[in-house]
């Protein structure tokens, strides 16, 4: 069976692009389907994750102002889908732009939509005024509108599916993609963050939750990976609480599970999230978790007080005093973090991908 993936990129440290990869190979090697993935990376090089060599990359040069950007990636998308003519497309991808495939390319060919965010998803703070308000329910619209055109909707929870009242959805999650070869024994004074420097994943709040807890706590740190962007200026903020010496930022890495390993429990501020992979490989590590209750994941991964906690979401107070809890009872992580290696059995490689592949199959059949 052939595949095609159209995706924003992969040559990053990013979720989307280590599940891609996760997934992609397990497909050729375990049922030998041809895949191909077509990108707007500007160039297929430096791939971050592991890419199987049988994977046929493609990609797409997209610039000019928004009407040209939207004409060139139309014309691409026809371009490349008809000289690779596949069994069935997924389209991975949150940008707005993912919602008008359905309308560019031919009905013939099956086309999936396979969602990693929040229908709600904002890529920065928004003003209050009216014009602002208008944008978002115009690009809500569109979203809804275009989700519905896709012959099928893939899900990662169903909360997230039940954002979006789609006839066609399915809820298949991520599976775990490596299991760590060594877990925490929650007895160092560190702690772990993972994401990009973005306006969803929360980290100026995360940062100004540290401040205070690091007056009372000042020998524990906070490590967070992810992909650096000034713009967002994170670094800027942690001297400015002067944190520098509490708070060290990294670049993505490729042993993750390493640093997972050497942190007594992890955080998440993010305002939203499409799964929270993040959160079961900490669990996997035997992490305890803190997060807000954000759309959509948490809720589907923590079980309050077992765990890790759920904190409602802007209850500062709260997130600080299940920190300072943490960090207080030795025990308590100890016990959390039993709890959360438990819980991953059930994002299995083997049979979530089994799902995928009787999903296609069927698809192809029909």
């Amino acid at each position: 069976m052939k595949l095609l993936y159209i995706v924003p990129s992969i040559n990053d440290g990013g979720g989307v692009a280590r599940v891609l990869s996760t997934k992609t190979n397990y497909l050729i090697e375990k049922w030998g389907y041809e895949i191909h993935i077509l990108t707007q990376n500007k160039g297929n090089s430096s791939l971050f994750y592991f890419f199987n060599p049988k994977i046929v990359l493609h990609d797409m040069i997209l610039e000019g102002n928004k009407m040209k950007f939207l004409l060139n990636y139309k014309n691409e998308l026809q371009k490349h889908c008809k000289q690779i003519n596949p069994d069935i497309i997924i389209v991975a991808d949150n940008g707005l732009k993912a919602y008008l495939v359905p309308f560019f390319l031919d009905k013939k060919t099956p086309l999936i939509f396979e969602s990693h965010g929040s229908k709600f998803i904002l890529e920065q703070k928004q003003s209050e005024n009216v014009l602002s308000k208008l944008k978002i329910q115009f690009k809500l619209f569109i979203k809804e509108f275009g989700a519905k055109k896709y012959t099928h909707f893939v899900a990662l929870s169903d909360e997230s599916l039940n954002e979006w009242h789609v006839t066609n959805g399915v809820v298949i999650t991520n599976p775990l993609c490596e299991s760590p070869q060594k877990l925490s024994n929650q007895s160092s004074k560190k702690v772990i963050a993972v994401g990009r420097h973005a306006y969803e994943k929360g980290f100026d709040n995360l940062l100004k939750i540290w401040k205070k807890v690091v007056e009372d706590y000042p020998d524990w740190v906070l490590e967070i990976y992810g992909k650096s962007d000034e713009k967002f200026e994170l670094q800027e903020l942690a001297k400015n609480l002067n944190l520098t010496k509490n708070v060290f930022f990294y670049e993505p890495v490729l042993n993750i599970n390493k640093k997972y390993s050497e942190a007594s429990f992890y955080l998440m501020t993010s305002r939203f999230e499409g799964f929270g992979m993040v959160l079961i490989e900490a669990m996997a590590a035997g992490l305890p978790c803190v997060a807000y209750d954000c759309p959509c994941g948490p809720r589907n991964i923590i079980d309050n007080g077992k765990n890790g906690f759920l904190i409602q979401n802007n209850k500062e107070e709260d997130y600080i005093s299940a920190i300072k809890t943490l960090i207080e009872d030795n025990e308590l992580r100890i016990r959390m973090g039993e709890g959360a290696k438990s819980v991953v059995a059930k994002y299995n490689m083997s049979e979530i991908m089994q799902m995928w592949n009787q999903f296609f199959m069927e698809i192809k059949n029909n």
